[in-house]
């Protein structure tokens, strides 16, 4: 799930939505407080992010056709992949599910589009961003981190409002990838008291409860 209704208990009635880019918001805000410094100072490797280990990374080479990408993206349920250099581990770009739309707008992409590569896509969609000056973040580039404490994760991912960062190595090769959902994962699933109340009195929780 990507969003959370706030529902009034007493009403019956949608309060509120959070959404995912609102929590690590919120953690950045909260980068003072006793509980984060304990957690936001912690290595990736220490929370066990990334998730995915290198070999398993779901990913396209730039010399594969980029409808590969959009079917890997389906059959993964997933929002977005990178596209790796040729005879490398290096990403070289962030291919995203809305940027389908660009295989019928481009018309330097619609006549290729069942086999235009990855790299070519990508070049062809900047180029089209740049004609009709407009800008689509997801495609013209990628955010990256090392392998760094969760607090410098957190506030890049909050300033750039990303939805995924991709984790390389010091020769810019591809470790893994994490998203929002990896990260509130880490948070949620903490011991019971570990963030002591801050999380209290916002909904009345089960017994069973995790936060």
């Amino acid at each position: 799930m990507k969003s959370v209704p706030m529902v009034d208990l007493g009403e019956g009635k949608i309060e509120n939505i959070i959404i995912q880019s609102a929590v690590i918001h919120m953690l950045a805000e909260c980068a003072a407080l006793q509980w984060f410094e304990s957690w936001g100072t912690k290595r990736l490797s220490e929370l066990r992010l990334p998730v995915m280990t290198p070999n398993s990374n779901i990913k396209v080479h730039e010399d594969e056709p980029v409808l590969q990408a959009f079917k890997l993206m389906r059959k993964k349920k997933i929002g977005g992949i990178p596209v790796i250099e040729k005879g490398s581990s290096r990403a070289v770009g962030n291919i995203s599910l809305r940027d389908v739309q660009f295989l019928l707008t481009a018309p330097e992409i619609y006549h290729d589009c069942r086999s235009i590569t990855g790299k070519n896509y990508l070049t062809a969609v900047r180029s089209y961003l740049e004609k009709n000056h407009e800008n689509c973040p997801l495609v013209t580039g990628m955010i990256t981190c090392k392998r760094d404490h969760m607090k410098e994760l957190i506030h890049l991912l909050d300033s750039e409002k990303f939805h995924r960062i991709y984790v390389v190595d010091n020769d810019g090769n591809l470790e893994g990838v994490i998203t929002l959902r990896d990260i509130i994962s880490k948070l949620v699933h903490e011991p019971r008291g570990y963030f002591g109340d801050f999380f209290d009195g916002a909904l009345p929780l089960p017994q069973n409860s995790r936060v």
